[in-house]
């Protein structure tokens, strides 16, 4: 038997999924360590072999292949806990890291304050080089500047150098020298340069992305050493592979160059393990939401390909790699609930994490937290908690809330956690219109993809505030990034700045610039193991109107590339800018223009049997599977009532069941409402349908029907 094993690093619990290669698996939770996150990692391996009656050694033996995505990058950005970083730039840039893009982003807001820069000013150092507009020198790099540089970042003890040159996106020599001559001088420094990290047109994007990698690549070096060398001490002797922001795993030698794509690690794998799901039910669309214990995540599959954007943003600091489109809000079961100024109740950003935890927890937590407030609504089953490995004080909860929230609300406990949970959900699903009607679609022609240990309880209010019909509850929803990251293939991006009006494209210059990226990705991926026949790639053209600031990115056939069909792209440009922005400009003397062309190359990957789980002959019918009763809150009423349990872990395939009723699992606990009705799928997932959104006999037609979204 040999396993795969993917762990997932989160706030509050860290997940692992364990695959066979006969296709049985394993799920797992442990609370995260957040002092080192290798701790909880290295602790929940050992859980599992128990689990397994198996010796540590023994189950270790058997893992050929871990995938690990981490919160390591992030929580460095986020608690500005990253290396002292230095940057070297060209004279009369200096300042470009604080000026950003010169937008005043709240501009009514007469108390805003700039985001604090990464690189301090006294540590941002210029040279007095130059590369004109056109790539061409003007002012050669002298190395007597960059010596006095060296000392001075040798006097004020720095761990990391960015270098970012202007123009160096079209001519990267000065860059190369002076990067090479820093690394000879500091040896033991981490030094990066923005042509190894992001060689694109847009300084100011160019040089926080670099920085950004400069700042988190000393933390995430440390952590995936302490990591290999903790694997190592457990004679681990498989393949650790990191999960990517763009939804792809790399070696831990890339994420420790290129440390800037792990930054939404975890993340990433909701959507590549949402399409997997939507795929098995017939849907090319889908919308992912991951609640989990700190924060919400949603993302979009269209075509069955995950939405990327290099427009993203972390803490405000912009990184432009390609990374998937998702949306983040401080929505989790550790979520905390407060009043505002104008006695307004509120949900989160604030979390309760691991430690102390809501309230509920018992472990010193004196702050209402989401979890909290499903547990007085009765959603939760105090001693059945993660499969009662976790018994929660429900007194000690409904007193606190009571005295924090109910009494300054005029409320009593339980209408104060109806409050929160309606709160809760309208967050989250604002979080899915961001995701959606803010990028051109319409979330009603969607399935939703629910996942996350809290997400079924909230997923139905979610549905009806956004009148989706329908959503699925996989069988691995408590631990979905980890089985997703099981799925990431070795993914590589690159990009070149060309910058031409659409009529003026030079053939050669522009399949010269593909042949160049296609060698780089071949012998990347080759020195990863992946041959060259393994190896699919997808590239794709920033294209825009003249006269336009942004640019519209447009996926192209390579076919399309090697064949040099201008028109042929140009006409799915007209679409996709009308799709994105309702219109198009196909007037007579509007020209395009391309800015950057693009290659993404994938290395394919073995992947797991089955994500499904194995279904047991001991499935049940839903009387078998009944556990009893308890009084549970439901919206449509907006009242207590009794409704039915049930235990979902032994529900057979096709049995359905109608709401109001509660279905618990050992990871997840699913809340029906009055309207929605679920029945059991292969694996032991639920699809769960909206009887008032979804006349009789639309159901099946859903899980056939293509829908009609224009790529």
């Amino acid at each position: 038997m040999k396993y795969k094993l993917g762990i997932d690093v989160g706030g509050t619990f860290t997940d692992f999924f364990l695959v066979g290669n006969d296709g049985s698996s394993l799920v797992h939770k442990t609370l995260s360590t957040p002092e080192d996150s290798s701790i909880g990692f290295i602790t929940g391996i050992h859980e599992m072999a128990e689990k397994l009656n198996s010796s540590p050694s023994s189950f270790i033996e058997k893992i050929d292949t871990i995938v690990h995505g981490t919160t390591v990058a992030t929580n460095a950005l986020l608690t500005m806990k990253g290396a002292k970083t230095a940057l070297v730039t060209t004279e009369g840039f200096r300042d470009a890291l604080e000026m950003r893009r010169g937008v005043r982003e709240e501009r009514y807001n007469n108390h805003y304050r700039n985001v604090k820069p990464l690189v301090p000013r006294y540590l941002r150092f210029c040279l007095n080089e130059r590369m004109d507009a056109a790539g061409y020198p003007l002012v050669a790099v002298d190395l007597n500047e960059l010596d006095a540089i060296i000392a001075r970042i040798k006097t004020e003890k720095v761990e990391a150098v960015a270098v970012c040159l202007m123009n160096s996106y079209l001519n990267n020599e000065h860059e190369k020298q002076a990067t090479h001559y820093l690394r000879d001088a500091l040896p033991h420094l981490f030094i990066c340069a923005s042509f190894e990290v992001l060689p694109s047109i847009r300084f100011y994007e160019r040089v926080s992305t670099t920085c950004i990698n400069a700042y988190i690549g000393v933390v995430i070096g440390r952590y995936l050493e302490s990591l290999l060398e903790k694997l190592k001490k457990i004679r681990f002797r498989g393949k650790l592979m990191i999960m990517q922001s763009n939804g792809g795993v790399v070696t831990p030698e890339v994420a420790r160059k290129i440390a800037a794509v792990t930054v939404l690690s975890g993340p990433a794998a909701a959507p590549i393990a949402g399409s997997y799901y939507a795929r098995l039910l017939g849907f090319d669309h889908c919308i992912t939401m991951d609640m989990g214990g700190t924060s919400f995540d949603a993302s979009l599959v269209v075509n069955g390909q995950c939405i990327t954007s290099t427009e993203g943003e972390i803490d405000r600091h912009r990184i432009a790699l390609p990374t998937l489109d998702i949306v983040t809000i401080g929505a989790g079961g550790g979520s905390i609930g407060w009043i505002d100024q104008g006695g307004l109740l509120k949900m989160g950003p604030q979390s309760a994490g691991s430690l102390p935890g809501p309230v509920s927890y018992d472990r010193g937590g004196t702050e209402p937290a989401c979890t909290d407030a499903d547990l007085i609504l009765g959603y939760l089953d105090p001693d059945y908690f993660a499969g009662g490995k976790y018994k929660l004080n429900k007194e000690k909860t409904t007193e606190i809330t009571a005295s924090s929230l109910g009494d300054p609300l005029g409320l009593n406990a339980q209408q104060a956690a109806a409050g929160m949970y309606r709160v809760i959900n309208m967050n989250m699903a604002q979080g899915v219109r961001h995701v959606s009607v803010e990028r051109g679609f319409d979330p009603r022609e969607f399935l939703l993809i629910c996942a996350g240990g809290a997400g079924a309880i909230h997923a139905g209010e979610i549905c009806r505030e956004l009148e989706i019909p329908m959503f699925m509850v996989p069988s691995v929803a408590s631990i979905f990034c980890a089985a997703g990251m099981l799925l990431g293939d070795l993914k590589h991006d690159y990009v070149r700045s060309y910058i031409s009006r659409y009529s003026a494209i030079d053939r050669d210059r522009f399949l010269e610039l593909y042949r160049e990226m296609q060698e780089e990705a071949e012998h990347t991926l080759s020195e990863e193991g992946i041959d060259a026949s393994k190896i699919d790639y997808h590239p794709s053209l920033d294209l825009r109107y003249a006269g336009q600031f942004h640019e519209v990115p447009l996926e192209v056939s390579m076919q399309e590339i090697l064949d040099f069909r201008l028109n042929e792209i140009r006409e799915a440009f007209h679409l996709e800018h009308n799709r994105k922005y309702g219109y198009e400009l196909r007037i007579e003397g509007t020209e395009l223009e391309m800015i950057n062309v693009r290659l993404r190359a994938v290395g394919i990957t073995e992947k797991p049997v089955s994500l499904t789980g194995t279904d047991s002959d001991a499935r049940c019918n839903a009387q078998q599977a009944y556990k009893g009763s308890r009084m549970a809150y439901v919206p449509e009423a907006n009242e207590m009532q009794e409704l039915p349990v049930y235990n979902g872990d032994i529900l057979g395939e096709g049995i359905v069941i109608k709401g109001p009723a509660i279905i618990e699992q050992i990871n997840t606990t699913l809340f029906l409402s009055s309207s929605y009705q679920c029945e059991t799928i292969t694996g032991g997932s639920f699809l769960v349908y909206n009887r008032e959104l979804m006349p009789e006999g639309y159901k099946k037609r859903a899980v056939t029907t293509e829908i009609s979204i224009t790529k």
